[in-house]
C-alpha cells in the first residue's frame, strides 16, 4: 500500500535513516547529566548539579545562522555551519557569564536528504564537543512546497547557567575600565546577505581562486564562526573580579553591540588602528567600492567579541586568554560620558553607553 505522507512530499523512512546517522556524532556530545539518546520526544538533562549553587540563574539563547546557509547548499559543503550555529547560540549566553550546559538544533528542508542532514548535524555536534555543550535533541522537518529540494535552513537554542552574584551586567562596568577586542575568523555568520548581493552584483564565482586567501571565494565566506565559548568560560574562572562585561559581536556590527553592555552614562572610544582586519572584509569591499567605515554596522571586520576589564586586571586577562591560544588587543577604554557628538547609544533596544569609532583601520 502505498503511503500518502511520503506521496506527499515527506519522506519519514529518509527521516528513521538520517538520525541512525547521526546518532554517533551526537552521543559523543553526552555525559553523565544527559538521561536519554536519541529518539524520545524531549531531551532529558539531570539538573543535580545545580544544587551546588547559592542561587541559579538559568540563561537561554536561540539563533540561527541566516543566509550563509546559502553558500554552503551552492557549494555542497554542510559539516561547517554547525559550528556557525552553535557559536550564534552559546556564545551569547557567555555574555551573561553563563556556563552552557545543552543545546537542541531544528533543520528544517525542503527534501530529506539523510547523508546531509548527518553531515549538518555532526557539525553541531562537533562544536559542541569543542565547549563542553550536551546536544540533547533536535527536529528536522520536510517542508515540500515551501522549501525546494536542495533547501534547508537551521536553528537551534540552548540553555545556560550562572551564580547570581556572578552575572555580568552593565552595573558592574564603570569609567576607568579597559576594553579588549579578539579577533574574529572572518565574516562569521552576519551581513550574507550583502555579501551575497555583492557577489551576484559583481558576478563573482564561489568556485573562484582568490590569491588573498589562498582558496576559493565560497571556502573562505564558509570559515566557521569561532567558538568563544570555553575560552572566556576559563578566563571567567580565573578572573572573576577583573572581569566586568562582555560583548558579541554579531548583528548590527561593533559599536551597536558593545554598546548594549555599556551602562547609561559612559562612553567608548574605539580605536580602529588598534588591529587588523581579516582580508576577507578588504576584498569584498573593494570589490563593492566600499570603505571599511560603510560597513562597521553589518560586518565585524576582524573583531568578534569584547571583553570588559579592570583597568588593574588587563594583563592578567590578556595572560589567560594567551594561555589558551587567543589573542586579544586593546580598543579602547570606558570614560565618563562628557558630550554625546557622534556616538552611537544602546542598540537593539536597550539604553546603554555611548560607542564611537575613531581613526583609520590599519592597512
Amino acid at each position: 500500500m502505498s503511503n500518502p505522507y511520503q506521496a506527499s512530499g515527506v519522506d519519514t523512512e529518509a527521516g528513521d535513516k538520517a538520525v541512525e546517522l547521526m546518532k554517533k556524532s551526537v552521543a559523543l556530545t553526552h555525559g553523565k547529566e544527559v538521561l536519554t539518546g536519541l529518539g524520545g520526544f524531549a531531551g532529558l538533562f539531570d539538573a543535580s548539579a545545580l544544587k551546588s549553587f547559592d542561587h541559579p540563574i538559568l540563561v537561554s539563547s536561540t539563533d540561527g545562522v541566516g543566509t550563509k546557509v546559502d553558500i554552503a547548499q551552492r557549494l555542497g559543503i554542510h559539516n561547517t555551519i554547525g559550528q556557525d550555529l552553535v557559536a550564534m547560540v552559546v556564545d551569547d549566553i557567555v555574555v551573561t557569564g553563563a556556563k552552557s550546559l545543552f543545546m537542541t538544533d531544528y533543520i528544517a528542508t525542503g527534501k530529506l536528504t539523510p547523508e546531509v542532514i548527518a553531515s549538518i548535524v555532526e557539525g553541531i555536534a562537533n562544536a559542541c564537543q569543542k565547549v563542553d555543550v550536551a546536544l540533547i535533541g533536535g527536529e528536522t522537518a520536510e517542508h515540500p512546497g515551501l522549501l525546494e529540494p536542495g533547501e534547508y535552513d537551521v536553528a537551534g537554542a540552548a540553555v545556560g547557567v550562572v551564580e547570581k552574584e556572578h552575572l555580568l551586567s552593565p552595573e558592574k562596568i564603570s569609567a576607568g575600565d579597559v576594553v579588549l577586542g579578539l579577533p574574529s575568523s572572518g565574516l562569521h555568520s552576519n551581513g550574507f546577505s550583502l555579501v551575497r548581493k555583492i557577489l551576484a552584483d559583481h558576478k563573482i564565482e564561489l568556485e573562484k581562486p582568490m590569491a588573498e586567501f589562498g582558496k576559493t571565494m565560497g571556502e573562505e565566506l564558509l570559515t566557521p564562526t569561532e567558538l568563544y565559548t570555553g575560552i572566556l568560560n576559563r578566563a571567567l574562572d580565573e578572573n572573576r573580579d577583573a572581569i566586568h562585561g562582555f560583548s558579541h559581536i554579531t548583528g548590527g556590527g561593533i559599536a551597536s553591540n558593545i554598546g548594549r553592555v555599556l551602562p547609561e552614562g559612559v562612553v567608548l572610544d574605539i580605536d580602529r588602528a588598534s588591529w587588523s582586519q581579516n582580508a576577507v572584509f578588504r576584498v569584498l569591499a573593494d570589490i563593492a567600492g566600499f570603505e571599511l567605515t560603510e560597513l562597521e554596522s553589518t560586518w565585524n571586520l576582524g573583531l568578534g567579541f569584547a571583553v570588559v576589564v579592570s583597568e588593574t586586571g588587563v594583563s592578567n586577562v590578556q595572560q589567560s586568554l594567551k594561555d589558551q591560544g587567543m589573542d586579544s588587543f586593546v580598543i579602547g577604554e570606558v570614560r565618563e560620558m562628557q558630550s554625546t557628538e557622534g556616538y552611537e547609544f544602546g542598540g537593539k533596544g536597550s539604553a546603554g553607553g555611548g560607542v564611537r569609532m575613531v581613526g583609520s583601520y590599519a592597512q
